[in-house]
């Protein structure tokens, strides 16, 4: 049966992990993998995840099943915090889903369901499993210039000219912060002219959200996203938990659906079911039941609050510490004009094999790094690095 498959092509973020995992070097540096890291190097549980751990140890009954919607409850905490207002104002779906990758894909899933030769439209570069989960559907991808690696700055004309491109009712994925891999967002002005062109053009936005709170704020990281979703008629958003509240291994996500009226509302809901049902029947409990208990919990959401900003503080100082640095050719001052874990530098592969080689740092071919990967103590020796493979090459 299975004779004909033929392997896969290596990913490089995962060849990357094992490539660190392997060496033996007491120095090396790990830039590739996507998790925050503290000052110690390590990917913490927070504090507030452990208290509520500990309260749903202490109180939770039962770990019958959840139904193929998941934990209502969650979504609707989750939602508010992504949403604010428009979660009531607005007709809303909320479906709780395996991580914000589950979440892409339920999406995925439904926008074929309901219009399978619509386009989906991808910036590059972009998180690269959005690549997989579209076609995977069978979904046809299109794709436009999202950034200037080289300049460091957003192509938001090519932006503009894809969509003036696109057939109605064409799906534009859209990061609402904290761009991976680039760290380049919309302004706010864009955004606003993003929502005139697809009302005009009838488009249907999929906003990804997986890093709110480690750009400016957790109400700042999303005003542009809810100006986008306060003047279309139908959008979807896909929420992810992994990094703001650290909980990678529980894949704690959410998909959310805008609708233009209930009676619409009540058809992507109970397709919803229907494709989650079919995918893993029913969503991981664990994950979503701490999300819900920090939420609900005024003195926990606080604390988790704070925890957050203290992550987003390390971002902005490796930012502005990368930012004021002088490496030769390599302009890093665009850095603390962007936002979240990732940057992308104009390294050539050569470079970037050099960094391995000689200097035991760790990033993937495409020049993105993991800020959150870099301790303190570190900053220095990496700026080294990159003036050593930067001026041999200039030589």
């Amino acid at each position: 049966m299975f004779e004909q498959l033929k392997p896969r092509p290596v990913d490089p973020l995962l060849d990357t992990i094992r490539q660190f995992r392997e060496d033996s070097r007491s120095n090396k540096v790990d830039l590739g993998v996507g998790v925050f890291q503290d000052q110690s190097g390590l990917t913490p549980v927070l504090n507030s995840v452990k208290r509520a751990e500990r309260h749903l140890v202490e109180t939770q009954d039962t770990k019958t099943y959840l139904g193929s919607e998941g934990d209502r409850e969650f979504a609707d905490a989750l939602g508010a915090v992504a949403f604010g207002p428009l979660l009531t104002n607005r007709n809303v779906v909320g479906l709780q889903a395996p991580g914000g990758t589950g979440a892409l894909r339920l999406g995925a899933e439904l926008i074929r369901a309901a219009n399978p030769s619509a386009q989906v439209w991808l910036g590059r570069p972009t998180w690269p499993n959005h690549d997989a989960i579209f076609p995977a559907v069978g979904l046809t991808l299109r794709d436009y210039r999202h950034f200037d690696v080289r300049a460091q700055d957003v192509c938001f004309d090519d932006l503009l000219a894809a969509m003036r491109e696109a057939r109605r009712d064409d799906v534009f994925v859209l990061h609402a912060s904290c761009h991976n891999p680039t760290g380049a967002d919309f302004s706010m002005p864009q955004w606003q002219e993003i929502a005139r062109v697809v009302s005009e053009r009838g488009l249907t936005p999929f906003i990804d959200l997986a890093y709110q709170g480690f750009g400016h704020g957790l109400e700042e990281d999303m005003t542009g996203a809810r100006h986008l979703l306060s003047n279309v008629p139908e959008a979807l958003v896909s929420v992810s938990c992994s990094k703001n509240f650290g909980l990678y291994r529980e894949r704690t996500g959410a998909l959310y659906v805008f609708a233009p009226n209930a009676d619409r509302a009540n058809a992507i809901r109970t397709n919803l079911f229907g494709i989650a049902r079919a995918i893993y029947s029913m969503p991981p409990d664990h994950g979503a039941a701490v999300v819900r208990t920090i939420l609900h919990d005024a003195a926990l959401r606080e604390e988790w609050k704070r925890e957050v900003a203290e992550m987003r503080a390390h971002l902005r100082s490796v930012r502005e510490r990368l930012g004021a640095m002088r490496i030769n050719s390599l302009d890093l001052s665009a850095l603390p004009r962007q936002n979240g874990m990732f940057a992308t530098l104009p390294l050539t592969p050569a470079q970037i094999a050099r960094l391995k080689g000689e200097h035991a740092i760790y990033m993937v071919p495409s020049g993105r790094l993991n800020l959150a990967g870099l301790l303190a103590a570190d900053l220095d020796d990496f700026g080294q690095s990159l003036r050593d493979v930067m001026t041999d090459a200039a030589a």
